[in-house]
């Protein structure tokens, strides 16, 4: 086993290591520092825009970049983070607490360096456990049959439910709204159309890009364009990157407990990285024997969260590599490239596509150490970008999202869709639904159709199907547990202060 092991790396090597794929690598990197930098961007609304430009690309190099702008993106929110107490990504947010007070100190360089190191560490640390675990689980979804992958989707959607921040109502009502979404266009078993009013487009059904470009992409701008943020970059040059002795002392055993939380966190559906990053911090306030510098500049706070959150965003990658289960909202939209790009997502991807599977793993160890290079001997050009002004920024993003959405098709229609679902989006946030879910259930509701249909078919009607074979069983138990837990009044209560917290 550790033989294949070896010659299947060895075979991801060679794709990597191609001259194209480690340019794709490097702007995927570089485009995710930056948009991690820069406050009110984000991956998802980053890749949501570039999936167009990934159509004249070979599937390897589309797929590499893409997860570099992912990865890259957790790097590159820890610099605003810790420089202006503005967090850059979401999962960047327990970062700036302590972060932000070492940089009033005088340490910002020292953060910045913590934040780089932890990083690079983990996401090394996830991607081995991505190399060993991939495989047999792949080797186990592919007994999986319709019941079995039905109920597999049943339970992640449940678990998106259950993580996802604020009401579960609204979580669910978020859920059934994208699966609703996902039943729009011609019905591939009767050819009947379903939900199209009348407009010839919707034939084919809602475009994923458009869809995903709006509520994500549009509607990221509208949401920061509404409440400006006010960005003053105290710290005009950083010093003194390198870690002393006793800062290495500090921070081991916080960056392996934050490696070790986030990468099990990582696999959950919802927000894994975000998830694992707030978690760690508070382990790490409780065991730590610095615990009263917390929130005062302690380099635990930095390097718990930052090593916990690069873990997770690289673990994420598990569920959606080998069984074709998107675990947060930007593992939705490589589920939607690789469809772009006529790969089938699933356990079928190890054996039928190899190149492009050990390809993205053997990419990833190069994409972290490419960005530790970015971060922190280009520390000064990150500063710098942050003295862009939003009315500048953010026409040129709308302009390359509408030049995005009609490139698809070539169909102004998708231009349209990608404005609707902007408002959409805005309307969502402004009532407090989390969008996330909307889009797990719009790429998870056609799979979960189809694989109810043929387990029916398969059955003749019999709907015991799903509970004569033991794994969907289970499945189904699991995730009528967790719903019955998330539902009790109790856990709700723990729930809320959690996230409040």
């Amino acid at each position: 086993m550790l033989m294949d092991l070896f010659s299947n790396l060895w075979l991801g090597g060679a794709t990597a290591f191609l001259p194209a794929n480690l340019a794709y690598c490097f702007i995927g990197c570089l485009l995710g520092t930056a948009i991690g930098v820069l406050p009110g961007l984000g991956p998802t609304a980053t890749i949501a825009m570039l999936l167009p430009i990934t159509f004249g690309l070979p599937p390897e190099s589309a797929l590499i970049m893409l997860a570099g702008i992912f990865y890259g993106a957790q790097y590159g929110g820890s610099t605003t983070a810790i420089l202006i107490n503005l967090p850059g990504e979401s999962s960047s947010v327990v970062t700036a607490i302590d972060g932000y007070q070492m940089a009033r100190k005088g340490q910002a360089g020292k953060a910045l360096a913590t934040a780089a190191l932890g990083s690079f560490f983990a996401g090394t640390v996830a991607t081995i456990l991505l190399a060993v675990a991939a495989p047999p689980l792949a080797a186990i979804a592919l007994k999986f049959g319709p019941a079995e992958y039905f109920s597999l989707m049943v339970l992640g959607l449940v678990a998106s439910v259950a993580l996802a921040s604020g009401s579960l109502l609204k979580a669910l009502a978020m859920i059934v709204f994208g699966l609703l979404l996902g039943s729009v266009g011609t019905d591939v078993e009767s050819g009947v159309p379903r939900y199209i009013f009348g407009v010839p487009q919707l034939y084919d059904g809602l475009n994923f890009v458009a869809v995903s470009m709006g509520i994500f992409g549009i509607c990221e701008i509208l949401r920061n364009l509404e409440s400006e943020h006010e960005r003053s970059v105290g710290v005009k040059k950083v010093t003194g990157l390198m870690l002393n002795g006793e800062d290495f002392r500090r921070v081991v055993a916080p960056v392996l407990r934050g490696t070790a939380l986030g990468s099990v966190l990582g696999m959950l559906p919802g927000g894994g990285a975000m998830l694992a990053s707030f978690a760690s911090y508070a382990v790490e306030k409780r065991v730590s024997p610095n615990s009263a510098e917390f929130g005062k500049g302690a380099i635990e706070g930095v390097a718990a969260p930052e090593s916990a959150n690069n873990a997770g965003a690289q673990t994420s990658f598990i569920p959606m590599l080998t069984l074709g289960i998107p675990g947060n909202p930007v593992m939705a939209l490589m589920v939607g490239a690789m469809i772009i790009q006529g790969v089938t997502p699933g356990p079928n991807v190890i054996s039928d596509e190899p190149a492009l599977f050990w390809g993205m793993i053997v990419s990833m160890w190069a994409g972290n150490l490419m960005l530790v290079i970015l971060n922190l001997p280009l520390i000064g050009l990150w500063v710098r970008m942050l003295t862009i002004p939003y009315h500048l920024l953010f026409p040129a993003i709308i302009g390359f999202c509408c030049i995005g959405a009609y490139s698809i098709n070539n169909s102004v229609f998708d231009v349209f869709v990608m404005a609707l679902f902007s408002v959409v989006g805005f309307a969502l946030s402004k009532l407090r639904f989390e969008p996330a879910p909307l889009l797990l259930g719009f790429i998870l509701g056609p799979m979960l159709e189809e694989n109810l249909r043929r387990a029916m078919l398969i059955s003749q009607g019999d709907p015991t199907i799903f509970v004569r074979s033991p794994l969907s069983l289970s499945l189904l138990v699991v995730a009528a547990i967790v719903l019955a837990l998330v539902l009790s009044p109790s856990i709700g209560r723990k729930r809320e202060e959690a996230f409040t917290e």
